[in-house]
């Protein structure tokens, strides 16, 4: 099966995802976990396998072939968000090791249904080494970044660079900063999601300055988050194609500075599956393959 998503904006063809009747299993199952996987509070499950029926049609509609993760209780409420578990290359998939304990098990249950469709697996973050798929950004010029806090450490991305040191020129350490607390889920993706070669979504005060810089030097025009719109996850934006990109809905300042930019914005409903475990559109979708 081909493979290869080094890439933020290029077109998807294939992309893996898992509906939240698969995660989250039942309004009990719901009740008796939200608390211990860190949720901000309790989902309705009716209400999630509505808004994620929308969202799958969605995705159906803006890429040509959408995989589903199958159910697996052992991977927990957070396997809703199948972009953590998983890097791809164009010589197979990256397992990933969770920094959050809980998730532990979603690496296992993904290196079992990738292998499933033949996917090969190009190695996997092992030990004391963890890396989360939001930390992980690739970026143009046979460059990634990755960033380095609580949930991605040294170990992990030391194996990160190993495993891709013949088809990337540079991997970048952008330390996070602390944020909320130490349980807050912030990746590097929760302070930016490239929108083209040329634009990008950003949150600068999490930010380092180093990097900010950086982007800027390269060309990349920065289109600011306001403060009333990060939580809400407006900087959690899915590029499907250049300047073409999912948004939860709720987030308009963000939506019109995108359209100004050119960029076809289309919004879901995510109420219910995206804000309780802080997880938006890219969160959600794990790219197989970009074209």
């Amino acid at each position: 099966m081909k493979v290869g998503s080094r890439s933020m904006v290029n077109k998807i063809e294939t992309i893996v995802i898992k509906h939240a009747r698969e995660a989250y299993v039942s309004q009990e199952y719901l009740n008796q976990n939200w608390e211990a996987w860190g949720f901000f509070s309790c989902p309705d499950y009716d209400k999630c396998v509505e808004e994620y029926d929308a969202f799958e049609a969605l995705i159906k509609k803006l890429v040509p072939d959408v995989k589903m993760l199958p159910k697996d209780e052992k991977a927990g409420l957070d396997s809703i968000y199948a972009h953590d578990s998983v890097k791809f290359t164009e010589k197979g998939a990256i397992i990933l090791n969770m920094g959050k304990a809980a998730r532990r098990n979603e690496p296992k249950a993904m290196r079992a249904y990738l292998e499933s469709l033949g996917v090969p697996i190009l190695g996997e973050i092992s030990g004391e080494g963890t890396v989360e798929g939001g930390d992980v950004l690739w970026l143009e010029n046979n460059k990634v970044a990755i960033g380095r806090g609580y949930r991605t450490n040294d170990e992990g991305i030391r194996q990160f660079k190993e495993l891709v040191k013949d088809i990337v020129d540079e991997v970048i350490v952008v330390p996070m900063p602390h944020g909320n607390n130490e349980e807050e889920c912030l990746h590097l993706m929760s302070v930016i999601s490239p929108i083209d070669k040329d634009l990008a979504v950003v949150y600068s005060k999490f930010m380092p300055v180093f990097f900010r810089q950086m982007l800027i030097k390269e060309g990349i025009k920065l289109i600011e988050v306001i403060d009333d719109e990060y939580m809400p996850l407006g900087c959690n934006v899915l590029t499907v194609e250049p300047r073409k990109v999912v948004i939860l809905k709720g987030n308009p300042d963000i939506k019109e500075k995108l359209i100004k930019e050119g960029v076809e914005v289309h919004e879901y409903e995510g109420r219910h599956i995206s804000l309780p475990g802080n997880g938006g559109p890219t969160c959600l979708t794990a790219p197989l393959l970009r074209v």
